[in-house]
């Protein structure tokens, strides 16, 4: 579980009420997801919870003004699976929430760096968790990440990390959270295969640091 003051960045993005993925807060106004999270229904955020339990005092949930998916996403699956979510209150950030800060510039990632992924996922097959789960991971280059997801050509601007002989790593429900380095967002979950326990390939992730300037341009127009 994570500690109780840690990680306020961390955003359930919910369809009609329930929780279908994560998100984090990099601005005030915004969230970042994954675009391959945008399901017909109503699209709220709630922040500054742990504990997303329906029966939780005082969730404090945020409507989505406007969803802006990455002009050129098809599927996960041919990458640029990326989603900015500008809400419709700005948030006064403070004890409970806070925001996370972005990659200012490419920054290859050392393989032995200890990374963090964190979500209300399914873990070991179970159902939905209601308290926030963190894992470590460490990121795996991409040309073994490519040799092991042998029947998928992965997209650019993808990262690698956990699953693969770690035994840990982000789950389905996780899909939209981010891949945290020293207290840096680097990566949004964007797909895994297989068992969430033992995911038999590395988890895949949408590489923010070559959204930047994208990410950039809509917070600027402020939609």
């Amino acid at each position: 579980k994570a500690k109780k003051n840690s990680m306020l960045y961390m955003a359930s993005v919910q369809i009609d009420g329930k929780h279908k993925c994560g998100g984090f807060l990099i601005n005030p106004s915004y969230v970042l997801t994954a675009a391959h999270c945008d399901k017909s229904g109503n699209m709220t955020v709630i922040l500054g919870t742990h504990n997303i339990s329906p029966q939780g005092a005082n969730l404090k949930r945020y409507t989505v003004q406007n969803k802006h998916k990455h002009p050129s996403y098809k599927n996960a699956k041919t990458g640029n699976d990326i989603m900015l979510l500008k809400l419709s209150n700005k948030l006064k950030t403070g004890k409970d929430v806070k925001t996370i800060k972005i990659p200012s510039k490419d920054k290859t990632l050392k393989s032995k760096t200890k990374c963090q992924v964190a979500g209300w996922g399914k873990t070991e097959q179970e159902n939905v968790v209601n308290d926030l789960l963190v894992t470590d991971v460490s990121p795996i280059n991409s040309s073994t990440c490519q040799t092991m997801w042998k029947k998928v050509n992965l997209p650019n601007n993808v990262l690698c990390a956990g699953g693969y002989e770690t035994k840990s790593g982000a789950c389905q429900g996780d899909s939209g959270g981010p891949l945290v380095c020293s207290g840096t967002a680097v990566g949004i979950v964007s797909f895994n295969m297989g068992r969430c326990d033992y995911p038999n390939v590395p988890n895949v992730y949408t590489e923010i640091s070559k959204f930047r300037g994208w990410i950039k341009e809509v917070i600027k127009g402020g939609a």
